[in-house]
């Protein structure tokens, strides 16, 4: 079983990249925020989660050990395998765990592949073992329950989840309901 690879990233492919370990070549799934910062020929080290199948042997690679444990929290999960895992991580995994926390569906239902029964099956199962870090506590630039509403009444207007979200991260705290969450989404698209 391998657990943690350390080498120079040889090449990088669409959501994987070839990591060079003393002249073998590892092929590795990262979820795509850490791809986005990686450049070839820089050293690397990953904690790695082997799956070993009939078929087919696949290497998912975390940054963290403490990234590599939420992961395979993640896994232990009914319905998630590691590419859905590693879909999931496309967030930060703070404002994953935030989510989960705050058992905040609509943040967990915009990532792609995950429905309303799965978003629920990650908080019902991991909402009392994960460990949420202090300074998120106060979920600064996530969603309040107060704006599943809002956001429910953009869809219908046409807009596309990934923009309502994206805007609404930057919206203040001051917000008290449906109605100013929609008025600053619209002032805010302007």
């Amino acid at each position: 079983m391998i657990a943690y690879l350390s080498g120079t990233i040889q090449k990088i492919l669409e959501k994987k990249i070839i990591l060079n370990v003393s002249g073998v070549g590892y092929l590795i799934t990262v979820p795509a925020p850490i791809l986005a910062t990686l450049t070839e020929h820089q050293s690397l080290e990953l904690y790695i989660h082997t799956q070993v199948r009939e078929d087919d042997i696949s290497l998912y690679g975390l940054p963290s050990s403490d990234a590599i444990k939420f992961f395979n929290q993640l896994i232990s999960i009914q319905g998630i395998g590691a590419k859905m895992a590693t879909d999931i991580l496309s967030l930060p995994i703070d404002q994953v765990k935030m989510a989960i926390g705050n058992s905040d569906t609509v943040i967990l239902t915009s990532i792609p592949g995950v429905g309303k029964k799965i978003a629920d099956r990650l908080i019902a199962e991991l909402k009392d073992r994960i460990e949420i870090a202090q300074s998120a506590q106060a979920y600064k630039g996530g969603l309040k329950k107060q704006t599943e509403e809002a956001i429910e009444a953009l869809l219908s207007l046409g807009y596309q989840r990934s923009e309502i979200l994206r805007r609404l991260k930057a919206a203040p705290e001051t917000l008290q309901n449906s109605e100013e969450v929609i008025r600053y989404f619209l002032t805010s698209h302007a």
